[in-house]
């Protein structure tokens, strides 16, 4: 397949881009700066990108958005936050349907921030939407890709979880404190954590490609989430490091703000039904695995 990507360069992208290279796909990359490299091609977020340029392209993977953890949210960075998911999406969409030869498939990067703190309920891809700012956001997000999916373009919506990786997301930045022997239980430890090796975000972004009966919102999350106090538990016992070192919700409030009611301390017990329902084998279906794979740490 001919695959061109949106956020190539960025946590996800830097892992599939590769990956799907090394598997026999020729990969188009969509920069927003003067492409300096064969394969690349222009786009402005805001403008989107000449459709003439796709003509060809078997796939579109959208993954370009403004960092969800980068800072406090203040009104500001909200509005910057959605405007560099809703109205990309929604241009891109739109190109995609004028095309005179349509790509076979879309997939839309989404996020399981859609279904806000539910404790410990189960939540398939069925479940509605949070009435808080991801929830919304998320809803408009994935909304966006319509035009794509009325002019009968297969559209994917793959709700990731938090992605394991070093190189970046939530637990690259946990590994210092953690590895300074800092880290601890956030919250009461009670909340769910919607986790996935970045090896299986990569497995199901190309399964999503592939398999025809994949569409619409799908959970990308690994099937056995576990609770903040199990997370932190299995991380210090991968890195050999004590955990004591709790952060209350007051504190996280503190210094986070809205931010951290809606990430931090939330609740999301995610099933992949979808995934698996479509023939998807996760390589890591447990934690302590993933982590001791992503970190490079062999066994005890």
């Amino acid at each position: 397949m001919k695959v061109a990507i949106t956020g190539a360069s960025g946590l996800v992208g830097s892992a599939l881009s590769p990956s799907l290279s090394e598997a026999g796909h020729d990969v188009v990359r969509l920069v927003r700066r003067a492409p300096s490299a064969a394969g690349e091609i222009p786009w402005d977020p805001e403008r989107g990108v000449d459709g003439d340029a796709l003509e060809g392209v078997d796939a579109v993977v959208h993954l370009a958005g403004e960092n969800l953890a980068a800072g406090r949210w203040s009104q500001q960075r909200k509005a910057r936050i959605r405007d560099s998911r809703v109205g990309p999406t929604r241009i891109l969409a739109e190109t995609l349907a004028r095309m005179k030869r349509a790509p076979k498939v879309f997939v839309s990067a989404s996020a399981v921030g859609y279904y806000g703190h539910r404790g410990d309920e189960w939540l398939t891809e069925d479940a509605p939407p949070a009435d808080d700012f991801l929830g919304r956001l998320v809803r408009d997000w994935e909304a966006a890709a319509a035009p794509a999916a009325d002019a009968g373009i297969r559209v994917v919506h793959p709700r990731m979880g938090m992605v394991l990786s070093p190189a970046g997301g939530a637990l690259g930045k946990m590994l210092l404190p953690f590895r300074m022997g800092l880290g601890g239980v956030l919250g009461d430890g009670g909340q769910y954590m919607s986790w996935i090796a970045i090896d299986d975000v990569v497995g199901a972004i190309c399964h999503s490609l592939i398999h025809e009966g994949v569409k619409g919102p799908v959970n990308v999350v690994a099937p056995s989430p576990v609770t903040n106090t199990e997370f932190t538990k299995t991380l210090g016992r991968v890195l050999r490091r004590p955990t004591f070192a709790p952060a209350p919700p007051f504190a996280l409030r503190l210094v986070f703000g809205e931010m951290a009611d809606a990430t931090i301390l939330a609740s999301i017990r995610a099933r992949p039904v979808r995934l698996v329902t479509a023939g998807y084998r996760f390589r890591f279906p447990e934690l302590e695995p993933a982590l001791r794979h992503v970190l490079g740490r062999a066994g005890p």
